[in-house]
Formats: C-alpha cells, structure tokens, sequence
C-alpha cells in the first residue's frame, strides 16, 4: 500500500509542478443561446443589440494586447458574417462590459478599437440569422504579442488577418442564435 500511496504522491506534484493554468474565456451574459438581449435590431430583427459581458483569465506571458471577435460561419454568404471586432484591448485589462460594443455608451475599454463589422458599421452587430437552421456565433478572445496597426474603418478581413498573424494564444466560446 506504501507503494501505492508513494506513487499517487509523486503524479500529484508533477500535477501540480507542471499543471499550467489554461487561457479561459468565460460570460455571465451567455448561457449557449443567443437572447433577446443579444439580438441585433435591424435586418428582420428586433433585439436590444448588447454585446455580452466577456471575461477572461490566465493570458500568457508575453501578452501587450486583446482582440475579441464574434463570427458567425453559417451565415449564407459564403465567407460568413464578422458581428464583432474589438482590438488594441489593452493587456491589462480582462473584461468587456455587457454593451461594450456600444459606441455611443463609451463603456470599452480606453484606447479599444472598434472596427467595421459585416453589417458596414463599427461596434457590436448582434446575431440576426435567416429562418432556418441554428446558427453558431464563435466569441473568441486573442492574446496579442503586439497592439495593431489598424484604425476602425480597416475591414473585418484585414482585422483578422493581423489578428492571425499576431496571436500568442486564444480562447473561444459558443452562443448559438436561431429565428
């Protein structure tokens, strides 16, 4: 039994030796279905259009900025449909408030970009699919090795691309939206 005893000791400090903790996104808002709070208010629609709160924790080490996105790839474009882009978050910071994504609210983060969404405007987009199939919207959080370049009137695909080809780690999660 010693033996036994012994040898869950030792795997429990090489756990917890080389356990890393894990870049975590997380909303109170969001509970796997779009709401009505959520919904975008336009287009057939007729939400209140506020972006979710979104947090996260354990970026990793060498992290000077966030994006966050919100996409939807099942929407009927054939490139999917950008909802959200909010860069140059600065690193200190771990939380977007519920309408964030409001420009007029001010309630970003100082010094945040808001870039121009599929809808032609700058700002949080709520979900609004055509009848028919549920559609999944990925929320991720990108961890930056850098801030971007870019100002809000640069396009989603561009946005993505500098995002891509900057991030250290990401963390995503689902909300799904159906009329």
């Amino acid at each position: 039994m010693n033996k036994y005893l012994s040898l869950a000791f030792v795997l429990f400090l090489a756990n917890a030796v080389f356990a890393q903790n894990t870049f975590t996104l997380k909303s109170s808002d969001i509970g796997g279905q779009a709401t009505n709070k959520q919904f975008f208010n336009g287009f057939g629609c007729h939400g209140e259009n506020i972006s979710p709160e979104l947090s996260w924790s354990n970026a990793p080490a060498g992290t000077q900025s966030f994006a966050v996105t919100i996409y939807d790839k099942d929407a009927p474009t054939g490139s999917g449909f950008w909802h959200w882009l909010i860069f140059n978050i600065p690193a200190n910071v771990t939380e977007l408030k519920s309408n964030a994504g409001n420009i007029s609210k001010g309630l970003a983060p100082a010094g945040a970009v808001q870039g121009v969404t599929d809808f032609g405007q700058a700002g949080y987009g709520g979900p609004c699919p055509p009848p028919g199939p549920i559609h999944e919207y990925l929320i991720t959080v990108y961890a930056l090795k850098t801030k971007l370049n870019l100002d809000k009137n640069t396009g989603p695909a561009l946005v993505g691309f500098n995002i891509n080809a900057n991030t250290i780690a990401k963390a995503s999660i689902v909300m799904y939206a159906q009329q």
